[in-house]
């Protein structure tokens, strides 16, 4: 045995852990450390891209706050406030609903079973899910399109018209396309949740005589819980911070889908209002750190004791 892995001591000295530590410290602290702290600061100034605050910008304390929370413009389209509510109803609608719920559809559907079916579907939910953006978003842009689109072309087969669904119903399209995109994850957390509960469980529960939604209310649902609040931490978290609608329906029309990821771009990017874009982008922080505060509370609990 050699004499640096005596028993009770450091196989690696400190200096020699530091060093192979040091790369990735200097990264994190480069394009994580030091931007947090820079927005920070930024968002207490007038500072923009261009006009005279550009060079010289005045400090302003925190009046990009309050303009983002004034009472009288708070729910305006293209404000904050609607922003924040569209991104609320975003959430629930794509993730919440959607992406959850469909995800343990189909695992409960396909739980216990293969075949071509199973297959086709996993493989087909999974494409949707790892496919870049920009392909997905033209897909569905053409998918949507009034008058070529293959979503209409069926409906106006069938007689029931051919409506312009990024025109009249913005907020519907890219709650189903982000239900579409994202089920996967969903899919396959509970796919391997319901795979680990014995089967015992529900061939005694079908000996009882037990209903479908009995099964799913005293034995499923309880053992997955936990699995179930950690899929919609995430989501959540992951939906909040999406910027994949953008690409089909830029944040309208007239800002009917400005969600607060889109609004912070159109503020800090777009408008080049570095200072106002800093602020929206540290309460957007704010609310992400309270949702990870959540999911590391629920991951605690998970643990044995």
């Amino acid at each position: 045995m050699a004499s640096g892995a005596v028993k009770g001591q450091p196989i690696l000295s400190q200096r020699i852990s530091f060093a192979f530590i040091s790369p990735s410290a200097v990264l994190i602290i480069l394009f994580l450390i030091y931007p947090f702290f820079s927005i920070i600061s930024m968002s207490f100034t007038n500072y923009s891209l261009t006009g005279i605050h550009a060079n010289n910008p005045d400090f302003v304390g925190f009046k990009n706050y309050t303009e983002l929370f004034t009472a009288s413009k708070w729910m305006n389209r293209g404000e904050f406030g609607a922003s924040l509510l569209l991104s609320a109803q975003f959430v629930v609608g794509s993730a919440l609903i959607g992406q959850a719920g469909l995800g343990m559809l189909i695992a409960l559907i396909f739980r216990g079973k293969s075949g071509f079916l199973r297959q086709t579907v996993y493989l087909l939910a999974i494409l949707a899910w790892i496919m870049p953006d920009v392909v997905i978003a033209f897909a569905w842009f053409a998918f949507l399109d009034p008058f070529t689109g293959t979503l209409n072309n069926i409906l106006g087969a069938v007689g029931l018209g051919k409506p312009d669904w990024l025109l009249h119903y913005p907020l519907l399209s890219v709650v189903v396309f982000n239900t579409w995109r994202g089920t996967a994850f969903s899919m396959l957390l509970f796919t391997s949740a319901l795979g680990s509960i014995p089967p015992s469980y529900l061939e005694t529960a079908d000996v009882l005589g037990a209903s479908m939604w009995q099964k799913f209310r005293d034995i499923l649902f309880p053992l997955l819980r936990t699995t179930i609040a950690t899929d919609l931490i995430l989501i959540t978290m992951w939906t909040f911070n999406t910027f994949t609608p953008y690409l089909l329906t830029n944040g309208g029309p007239g800002y009917r889908t400005d969600l607060v990821a889109i609004y912070t771009y159109r503020i800090g990017l777009k408008n080049l209002e570095f200072g106002r874009g800093s602020a929206v982008a540290v309460v957007a922080m704010i609310i992400n750190l309270c949702l990870a505060s959540v999911y590391l509370v629920v991951s605690r609990r998970r643990r044995p004791q």
